[in-house]
């Protein structure tokens, strides 16, 4: 996948479980897990922006654009 999912780096930095971040956020801890192992295959804005003021960070900071490698594409 071409975008990569750095909801760990940010718990991580904010001393916080998928447990709490889900609760915070309104979602259950497996749809956290699935949009935090990369599975997802979307996200809605109001979840992005709800886990940005949880984790009082931008969309940036979640998400990032890796190019794929052409042996792998």
């Amino acid at each position: 996948m071409a975008i990569a999912v750095d909801i760990d780096v940010m718990l991580a930095k904010r001393k916080m479980s998928v447990g709490e971040l889900a609760d915070r956020v309104g979602i259950t801890p497996a749809n956290l897990a699935v949009l935090k192992n990369g599975r997802a295959k979307a996200v809605r804005f109001a979840t992005l922006a709800a886990l940005c003021e949880v984790l009082e960070c931008q969309p940036g900071d979640l998400l990032r654009w890796e190019a794929e490698d052409a042996a792998g594409a």
